[in-house]
């Protein structure tokens, strides 16, 4: 089946996805398969169909949208953990299972199989991760999918960061990477980026000056020329030079874009970080907040000013989370005028991850928390980034990390 749908997939656009797994899934007993995507926001699954008579499922059939919260999907979504749903009276079942890039929660699929078949669970859950690897190699170039995670319109601005975006999520047997942002249809100047290299996670957060496209021009700038300097082998100075150097260079309006820039070597649990006019990171340890990590500062990158920041270094702990946010996180205000508050925001983190739930889904209740908190609308651009280091620890720790164990 795996070897046949990967043949197929070279000559395959997004649409011709659904039926050519139902097609191939069929034939190793692996019926009425049906894939769901989630929207950028995470709040519902929505339907991948196709098209012609082999199409896959038929979408007057299936539910075109499914909510996280409430729904056998949702849980899927949430946990990571493939489910049992239907049970039917002729020995067969519906069996859910989370679409994963690696760490990165694409969607669900739902197949009939034979009730208690391990075989068939297994087959399955090969399955999906074929489904994610062909989703991801056909995403790039498909408007069709775009169009199918998007609720609602998206503004210029943040049509363009949402494209130069990693993953939401990345982990190895090391270290976890998840990142949440909102709004997610009108991102401004809010973005993030990571990297690894070797031992080394590169990662940073930016916050440009403004909300319109301007700021999404110049948040993309700093971005590009982070990527740069990381290739290049710079180190954090010499990168915020860089990014400095271009942002004057391509503006002289004064935009200016506050940073952390960070990188972490994944054997040894050393923490290195600069920041500029930013908010410090956040260190959680043993589910308690053990320090914010202050950091002689230097001035807003494209300033002009020249004021060059200490690089500092701090020894993690396996298990450490470190949190780089903006702070539309902390400064959202609930109609009232009262501030979300960093100890809000850490408590929030914390709490969740007592309750077992993994990094992308404590962050993903963390953002529509804060939704909720502020009314449904953000007055600014609100970003976190969590970076969960577990040493020597294994894949063990990564994965109850993804709440997986």
């Amino acid at each position: 089946m795996l070897r046949e749908l990967v043949a197929a997939s070279h000559l395959m656009s997004m649409e011709q996805l659904p039926g050519a797994v139902a097609r191939h899934a069929a034939a190793v007993g692996l019926h009425d398969v049906v894939i769901y995507v989630v929207d950028l926001q995470q709040t519902v699954l929505r339907l991948l169909t196709g098209k012609g008579p082999d199409a896959g499922a038929d979408p007057g059939a299936e539910s075109p949208e499914l909510k996280i919260e409430g729904t056998i999907a949702g849980r899927v979504f949430q946990t990571m953990t493939p489910v049992v749903g239907q049970v039917f009276d002729d020995g067969t079942c519906q069996y859910w299972l989370p679409i994963l890039d690696g760490a990165e929660r694409i969607g669900v699929i739902r197949t009939t199989i034979r009730r208690d078949d391990a075989g068939l669970m297994e087959d399955a859950e090969y399955l999906a991760g074929m489904i994610a690897l062909i989703i991801v190699s056909k995403g790039p170039y498909s408007d069709s999918l775009s169009r199918l995670v998007r609720t609602r319109k998206m503004t210029v601005s943040a049509d363009m960061q949402w494209r130069l975006l990693p993953p939401l999520t990345f982990a190895n047997d090391r270290v976890v990477v998840s990142a949440a942002l909102e709004p997610a249809y009108r991102l401004g100047g809010d973005t993030f980026d990571y990297a690894i290299a070797g031992d080394t996670v590169h990662f940073g957060v930016f916050d440009a000056m403004g909300h319109d496209t301007t700021a999404g021009l110049t948040a993309s700038l700093a971005i590009a020329a982070f990527r740069n300097g990381r290739i290049q082998g710079g180190d954090l100075i010499e990168i915020g030079r860089a990014i400095e150097e271009v942002l004057t260079e391509q503006d002289a309006s004064g935009r200016f874009v506050t940073a952390v820039l960070a990188e972490l070597d994944i054997r040894s649990g050393v923490l290195s970080w600069a920041t500029y006019g930013h908010p410090p990171p956040v260190v959680i340890r043993k589910g308690r907040w053990v320090t914010t990590l202050e950091c002689q500062p230097g001035t807003p990158l494209g300033t002009g000013l020249g004021v060059a920041p200490t690089l500092c270094s701090e020894q993690l702990e396996p298990g450490d989370r470190v949190l780089l946010y903006t702070d539309g996180i902390v400064e959202a205000r609930d109609p009232d005028k009262q501030e979300f508050g960093l100890h809000r925001f850490i408590d929030f983190l914390i709490k969740r991850n007592a309750d077992g739930l993994s990094a992308p889904e404590t962050l993903r209740r963390l953002v529509h928390n804060i939704l909720e908190h502020h009314a449904g609308r953000l007055d600014d651009d609100a970003t976190v980034l969590l970076v969960e280091w577990h040493g020597s620890s294994g894949k063990e720790a990564v994965l109850e990390a993804l709440g997986q164990s």
